[in-house]
């Protein structure tokens, strides 16, 4: 079932580490003037010739208008420190190349009429993929992170070389429903339970997407795709960060959202930055353990989902059941549908408390199904975790809902994008 093509503008978006900081370039080829902290991972700057200076004026003028909007001549060199016939050199070479484009004119208080110059978001295309359980959504972008069509199946695979093929189908989907062309997409993000092993490219603990483990299903699906860059991230995570960027999580110093659906997850942003652990397992709170009634189970066998729905059943709900179901129900007062919600308002509570022990936020958001049930769960989770900890972030629901996973691929996306288009249209 295809949603169909809509556009919707998400913002500029972040990367996942510590993408570059273009301090003011000197016009004389020197050193370049430096922000403080920054440092460069490559050890000294390399000799600066004309041709690396002018790719890097182009550059720094590029993510200006990116991250600023639209201006004229005269005032990037203002803000830049560079000269106006450098500002009119580099920014006819940006044009030329179809990274920046005119965008009317301003008329100024005396003198003449001031052109304005924009970036061009139509210069490269990403995108973002949310594969999940029951769902999987797709959503081609712009280099502003302008979401130009979408593209949302269910999940019906019955194995997992058939979730690649109907991965690299709806992807295909998006891109011809677009109109852009494949050659447009220059990078994609795919976000996924469990974690993904870089170096054996392979994704692990996805325990709820059987087969998705299996060694070279990623490397097919980059085939399928055609060559374009795909990275993996664990789908918490990028719920996290695309509600730093786009939601409720914005300005916040240290956020966790927790992820509460089928299974059991949580990203952590911290000073705008994803924190992943060592081997990308940081935030993984569902294998923490947890008492169960025959064994130890863990905490994603509590407080997950699939633990409403069997704590539903046990205080007697019959029939087909979800977690939104016994939401629905315990809304119009069903007893046993309320006994579950109260159960898991205790176990949401006692998950906010372990995460506030360890990372002491400011901020949790609950995403996923559970957490669209805040409206009942919110105060009585607030009031739960006063008697357990007198640690007490702010507690609020994500504002992107089931959109999270797929809008954070496409926010992680444009920082590579846009750099590979930039080197691929003449760029340093």
């Amino acid at each position: 079932m295809r949603q169909g093509a809509r556009r919707e503008r998400f913002g500029k978006g972040i990367g996942m580490g510590n993408g570059p900081v273009f301090g003011r370039l000197r016009e004389d080829g020197g050193m370049p003037v430096r922000h403080v902290g920054e440092v460069s991972a490559e050890g000294p700057a390399p000799t600066w010739n004309r041709s690396r200076l002018r790719a890097a004026n182009e550059r720094l003028l590029l993510d200006r208008l990116r991250a600023g909007g639209a201006a004229s001549r005269a005032q990037l060199a203002r803000e830049t420190g560079l000269s106006k016939p450098t500002v009119s050199s580099a920014l006819a070479a940006l044009a030329e190349s179809g990274l920046v484009r005119e965008a009317g004119t301003r008329a100024p208080e005396r003198g003449r009429t001031a052109v304005l110059y924009v970036a061009d978001p139509t210069a490269g295309h990403v995108l973002g993929v949310d594969v999940g359980r029951g769902w999987l959504r797709v959503a081609l972008a712009d280099l502003d992170g302008t979401v130009v069509e979408r593209a949302d199946v269910r999940n019906r695979a019955r194995s997992s070389g058939a979730l690649v093929d109907l991965i690299a189908a709806t992807c295909r989907e998006a891109v011809a429903g677009s109109g852009v062309g494949d050659a447009a997409v220059v990078h994609a993000v795919l976000g996924t339970p469990g974690v993904y092993d870089a170096e054996r490219r392979r994704v692990r603990f996805a325990n709820h997407l059987p087969g998705w483990g299996r060694a070279g299903l990623i490397d097919g699906l980059r085939a399928q795709l055609g060559g374009v860059p795909l990275d993996v991230h664990n789908d918490a995570n990028l719920a996290a960060l695309g509600e730093y960027t786009f939601g409720v999580g914005a300005g916040s110093r240290l956020f966790a959202y927790i992820m509460i659906g089928t299974g059991l997850g949580m990203g952590v942003v911290s000073e705008g930055r994803l924190f992943t652990g060592a081997r990308g397992g940081a935030g993984e709170i569902g294998f923490l353990p947890w008492p169960g009634r025959q064994k130890p189970d863990t905490l994603e066998d509590a407080v997950s989902g699939v633990a409403v729905v069997e704590a539903a059943r046990r205080f007697g709900m019959t029939g087909q059941l979800s977690a939104k179901i016994v939401f629905d129900a315990a809304r119009a007062g069903t007893p046993a549908a309320r006994k579950a919600v109260g159960l898991e308002v205790e176990r949401v509570a006692y998950t906010i408390a372990a995460a506030a022990a360890v990372l002491d936020p400011d901020l949790v958001v609950l995403g996923g199904g559970v957490g669209q049930g805040l409206d009942l769960v919110l105060e009585p989770v607030q009031e739960t975790l006063r008697t357990l900890t007198p640690l007490r972030p702010r507690i609020a629901a994500s504002a992107l809902g089931e959109d999270a996973v797929v809008l954070g691929a496409v926010a992680t996306a444009l920082g590579p994008a846009r750099g590979v288009v930039f080197s691929r249209r003449g760029g340093g």
